[in-house]
């Protein structure tokens, strides 16, 4: 007979998710197997890595991962942390808690008890019963705390390429620091408001992932991959528009204090790609959104869309040059002449910049364990020093993402390198900014403006 779980698809992937993209092979069911802490672990031991999962109701699950059942003996010396969890269904979403424990279940009386602090803070008892303590329920968010009947638990096998319970807690302090982050870019304001939205002009060649880069800006802050810019990889550009895209802070929230301009690519042949007379006009503010590019035409000031007298807030406050990582080496001698001639225009401007290097390949290797900084590998390394060589960009400011392009789901682990990098440009306009002449801030006419 066939023994069906019944987690559902979506709360599955979630799991999978929380526990490093590993799937997992049920091996216990309380109502088929039966409902003895005895048969749980005959059918658990020797499994290795497993999840606990008791069904509270239709709508929530409380959970557990174990090293291994055969440490479960009340006499058993064998240090054994645990993660447990709550699945919540609200308002179709489904929202998980999680606590990391430094002690784990112990089979005690027929029951499989968990401890802390000499104190009894999670029991499984025959008959499908439960027991958890107020300070599981505060950390897990669930709305109970006490005795109850739960209407089933399952017991699963986690596989997956080596895994282990630090895979796991490496990734929830990922999503830790990812939360941070986001926080962070929230509540970012521009230096001293002298604008409401910075602006970050995206350039580089054709493929190297600049309309990519805003995609995964709007999906982290989404919760769920989008694809609202165009991307592609033909040899010509995709974008053939100028684009001045805002980012909100989820469907229906706010809109955030930044902006991402993205241009046509650069390209190496003559007459394609961005023009480079259009550099100028793009950093001063005189080009509109959706303008169409002319690789072989700038645009004029006697266009009927041009922008004769941009004020601050229509500027670019930072240049991102992006560059895909995995080809720095094979940039013509025309394409870094292009560059090196936007890099030129940056300067004459004063404008703040970066650069940006995407597709890399390992998120979770470029960062260091305490998702505070890069941890260059030889190649990445050898990259960063490349351009910096390039273009003079100080090594501080040579960024790293993966962006989401094949991806269907989210990774915390790119999503802080999506992050990091934004709010290291926000950081790069804010110095921008402070160190304006007061004339081009307007801050000599808000000073002579009478009171009233």
């Amino acid at each position: 007979m066939e023994v069906t779980t019944r987690l559902t698809w979506n709360d599955e992937n979630h799991l999978r998710k929380l526990l490093g993209n590993v799937s997992l092979s049920l091996l216990y069911k309380s109502s088929v197997h039966g409902g003895s802490i005895e048969d749980m672990v005959q059918r658990c031991s020797h499994q290795g890595y497993t999840i606990t999962m008791t069904y509270i109701n239709e709508n929530m699950i409380v959970a557990f991962v174990l090293g291994n059942y055969t440490n479960l003996c009340e006499s058993s010396t064998e240090p054994n942390d645990s993660l447990w969890f709550s699945l919540q269904k609200k308002n179709d979403t489904t929202e998980i808690e999680t606590l990391l424990l430094n002690t784990a279940p112990k089979i005690i009386d027929k029951q499989l008890v968990c401890h802390l602090s000499k104190k009894n803070i999670f029991i499984i008892c025959p008959d499908n019963k439960i027991y958890l303590d107020k300070m599981m329920t505060k950390n897990l968010k669930l709305r109970f705390y006490g005795h109850l009947q739960f209407l089933e638990c399952e017991v699963f096998r986690v596989e997956g390429t080596e895994y282990n319970l630090g895979c796991t807690k490496r990734i929830l302090k990922a999503r830790e620091h990812r939360n941070r982050l986001l926080a962070d870019i929230r509540g970012y304001k521009p230096y001293a408001d002298l604008v409401s939205e910075i602006r970050i002009l995206l350039v580089g060649p054709v493929g190297s992932g600049k309309s990519s880069f805003f995609n995964s800006v709007k999906s982290v802050f989404h919760g769920h991959v989008t694809g609202q810019a165009i991307v592609g990889s033909d040899t010509t550009s995709i974008t053939e528009r100028y684009r001045i895209y805002s980012v909100k802070d989820g469907k229906n929230g706010k809109s955030l204090p930044f902006m991402l301009c993205d241009t046509m690519g650069l390209d190496g042949a003559e007459g394609a790609g961005l023009c480079m007379d259009d550099i100028p006009y793009i950093l001063k503010g005189c080009i509109p959104d959706r303008y169409q590019f002319n690789p072989r035409k700038p645009i004029t000031p006697e266009h009927s869309t041009f922008i004769t007298s941009p004020s601050l807030k229509d500027r670019i406050h930072c240049v991102a040059y992006v560059l895909d990582i995995n080809s720095i080496d094979n940039l013509s001698s025309k394409m870094l002449a292009k560059f090196k001639q936007v890099h030129k225009e940056v300067l004459n401007c004063g404008v703040a910049h970066v650069a940006l290097l995407t597709k890399v390949d390992d998120c979770s290797e470029v960062l260091q364990d305490n998702f505070l900084n890069l941890s260059r590998s030889m190649t990445s390394q050898r990259q960063v020093m490349n351009v910096n060589k390039m273009l003079g960009i100080p090594i501080s400011s040579i960024l790293m993402v993966g962006n989401y392009a094949s991806d269907l789901e989210l990774d915390p682990m790119n999503d802080i390198l999506v992050l990091s990098a934004l709010r290291q440009m926000l950081r790069a306009a804010d110095d921008f900014l402070e160190d304006l002449p007061l004339e081009e801030t307007g801050a000599i006419e808000r000073v002579l403006q009478p009171c009233i």
